[in-house]
């Protein structure tokens, strides 16, 4: 018999090109990210409350993701036209009422993408008892493939500091041979990966690389400022 399989995708996988309708039109995902990297986030609904600051917050530091070469693209179940209302209330809250969003939104009414991606909160519905969309974050690679994913309950924002800490980290781990320690933030010291030898790092890393002593004399502690 067939094993059922899990929704969802891991790290790793190639984020599927689906094609959408969205506030910009429809769109094919892999087109729409082109050669950069990208964020998708999804919210339960719109006109929600937590949702609206989120979205708020998203669009106040849009040229921060520009900045790091990332494009957005938010999802919600309903339609388009309800996404370009629910974007003018969005930006009435940042007191920005004449701008518009500085990212699209995908209808996602049937929830098929919301199925795929496996985002649906089943302890979260709505009022025909119909599940509605977790707080999924996707960072997308420009090869493609999933680099991270996080996954909220409906009843808790997000904090956007962390995404852009995080997509700091991505972007900095993919080209370098380090590894960022427990509350870094760019400029801090990093980590050199355990799969260099100290030769190797010495070579690649012209800051000099410290080892931080343990009682298990194990030299895996390697730090270096890039």
């Amino acid at each position: 018999h067939k094993e059922p399989t899990m929704p969802g995708l891991l790290l790793g996988d190639e984020f599927p090109n689906f094609e959408a309708d969205t506030t910009i039109g429809r769109i094919k995902f892999h087109d729409f990210l082109g050669n950069s990297w990208g964020i998708l986030f999804s919210h339960p609904r719109d006109f929600t409350p937590v949702c609206t600051t989120e979205l708020a917050c998203a669009a106040k530091i849009s040229d921060e993701f520009k900045k790091r070469g990332v494009k957005m693209i938010a999802l919600s179940i309903d339609s388009v036209e309800d996404h370009r209302n629910w974007s003018k209330d969005v930006m009435a809250y940042n007191s920005a009422a004449e701008t518009p969003l500085p990212f699209p939104i995908i209808a996602d009414h049937k929830r098929e993408l919301s199925v795929q991606l496996g985002m649906l909160d089943p302890d979260e519905r709505d009022k025909d008892g119909m599940p509605l969309t977790a707080r999924c974050v996707f960072v997308i690679g420009p090869d493609k493939k999933l680099k991270l994913s996080i996954l909220y309950p409906a009843t808790t924002g997000r904090n956007f500091d962390e995404l852009l800490r995080v997509i700091d980290s991505l972007q900095l781990t993919a080209q370098k041979k380090v590894a960022t320690p427990v509350d870094w933030k760019p400029g801090d010291k990093v980590m050199v990966i355990p799969s260099l030898s100290d030769a190797e790092a010495k070579s690649l890393f012209p800051n000099g690389v410290t080892t931080q002593e343990v009682p298990s004399g194990k030299k895996y502690l390697r730090y270096t400022h890039i």
